[in-house]
């Protein structure tokens, strides 16, 4: 008795789940990148630059704050945009041309950028 009772509420119990999904098999859920013209229109001053379809962006706080380990270069910024919010990879609205970008060995969304013999740490923005 015990049995036929707990094996219909478990049938009950996926009809219910099966109904409820109105045909939909799955769920997406992604992380996409922000693109410059949404960072430059929140923080018009932001010092940001794109690499690898990201936008990474120095002076916050608490990146600021991290001990990071420069590690392998990953590139250099190619182009200069100061004028608008296109941007291309390995391009930078402040960084000159020349930059040279380094992964931190400590994390993977951030990236070490030394010019002129200044080092600054910047961030991906993403949302979620």
């Amino acid at each position: 008795m015990f049995r036929e009772l707990f094996y219909g509420l478990i049938l009950l119990i996926s009809f219910t789940i099966t109904g409820c999904t109105n045909g939909e098999e799955t769920i997406k859920v992604s992380i996409d990148s922000i693109d410059a013209e949404e960072v430059l229109r929140l923080e018009p001053d932001a010092d940001i630059f794109q690499y690898d379809g990201v936008i990474y962006k120095t002076n916050i706080d608490w990146v600021e704050e991290l001990s990071l380990t420069k590690d392998v270069q990953m590139g250099e910024i190619k182009t200069k945009n100061d004028a608008n919010t296109d941007f291309t990879d390995e391009m930078s609205n402040k960084l000159p041309v020349g930059a040279k970008i380094f992964s931190a060995k400590e994390r993977g969304d951030i990236l070490i950028v030394e010019s002129e013999g200044i080092t600054l740490k910047y961030f991906a923005i993403v949302e979620g």
